[in-house]
C-alpha cells in the first residue's frame, strides 16, 4: 500500500466544507502573490531596493500558502490542480488503492479512479 490513510466516501465528504475554505484561502494567496510579485518586479526594474514591506508581505503570503497546503499533505489528500480545486483522496475499492476524485465546482464526491489513470480515468461511484 502506498498510503497510510484511506478515506471512505463519507469521511471525504465530511471534509468538504473545510476543504472549500482552504481552497478559497489558496486562491486568495495566489492573487496576493501575483500582485506582490508584480510590485517587487517593478521595483527591481527601476533599480529600487526591493527589500522592506513588499518582500515581507511576499514571504508572509508564501508562508500562508505553505500552511494551507500542509493541511492537505498532513491528511494525504493530493492537490492535483489548485486553480480547478482538483483533489484526490486515497481510498480502498475492492481491496485495492484508488483515489476518490473531486473538483471544487462539484457538489459532492461522485467519482473515483485508479492510481495510474488519473482524471481521464474517472468513473462514477
Amino acid at each position: 500500500m502506498q498510503y497510510s490513510k484511506h478515506y471512505t466516501v463519507n469521511e471525504a465528504r465530511a471534509l468538504l466544507p473545510r476543504i472549500r475554505k482552504w481552497l478559497a484561502e489558496l486562491e486568495a494567496c495566489q492573487e496576493r502573490l501575483h500582485t506582490l510579485d508584480t510590485q517587487v518586479a517593478a521595483l527591481l526594474k527601476n533599480g529600487d531596493d526591493a527589500g522592506g514591506e513588499p518582500v515581507n508581505q511576499l514571504i508572509k503570503t508564501l508562508a500562508q500558502c505553505q500552511r494551507v497546503l500542509s493541511e492537505f499533505r498532513r491528511r494525504q489528500i493530493q492537490v492535483k490542480d489548485i486553480r480547478r480545486g482538483l483533489l484526490d483522496f486515497p481510498a480502498l475499492r475492492e481491496g485495492r488503492e484508488v483515489f476518490l476524485c473531486w473538483e471544487k465546482d462539484e457538489d459532492d464526491i461522485e467519482f473515483w479512479h485508479d492510481l495510474e489513470s488519473g482524471y481521464p480515468g474517472r468513473e462514477k461511484l
